[in-house]
């Protein structure tokens, strides 16, 4: 067993939800940080779907990388598994990224969106967006705080997302709540 590099997007950002060694600011070329998947589980229900981002075709994505011990690489990618695989929209891959930091590049662990799944929203107008994001609500909280969360932590690496901007500002107008 080896060391385990997971590539964060989106809410792995700031909730792992496991142990690592080193965390360090990553790009990944080739796919692009998108809300493309309509949420059932984690944002949304099948009644009432969220968005959530998924890692699309084409362009490049900031996000993070962790470094996960080989001790722990196996439960870290078990829980992964059944964190990211409710319902099998991602496709797991193992891609290389480029560590930002360090300048390295090594594998890792990505999720992918599976564009054949039927979750697979592709890309939405943008009210469209904006209304599904305000009114999901699902097992791991309401729309609105994942988008903003994940701004919030684009911003701590440096990342001003001008789009995610805009929409968490609409989102943000739509529920009359400050956008910070």
């Amino acid at each position: 067993m080896q060391d385990l590099w997971v590539f964060g997007y989106g809410s792995l950002m700031w909730r792992p939800g496991f142990s690592y060694e080193r965390c360090e600011p990553a790009r990944l070329y080739g796919y692009h940080r998108a809300f493309c998947v309509y949420s059932h589980v984690h944002r949304g229900t099948p009644e009432q779907p969220g968005l959530v981002f998924g890692l699309d075709n084409g362009g490049a994505c900031r996000g993070l990388a962790f470094k996960v011990g080989a001790d722990q690489a196996e439960s870290v990618r078990q829980y992964l598994r059944e964190r990211e695989q409710v319902t099998m929209v991602y496709k797991e891959d193992i891609r290389p990224i480029h560590l930002l930091d360090s300048e390295a590049r090594v594998e890792s662990l990505c999720f992918t969106v599976d564009r054949e799944h039927h979750q697979y929203a592709g890309k939405l107008p943008f009210d469209t967006q904006v209304k599904l994001i305000s009114e999901g609500v699902g097992q791991s909280g309401r729309n609105p705080e994942y988008l903003s969360q994940t701004v919030e932590h684009l911003r701590e690496i440096g990342v001003h997302d001008h789009g995610l901007e805009k929409l968490w500002h609409a989102v943000a107008e739509k529920l009359g709540v400050p956008a910070v």
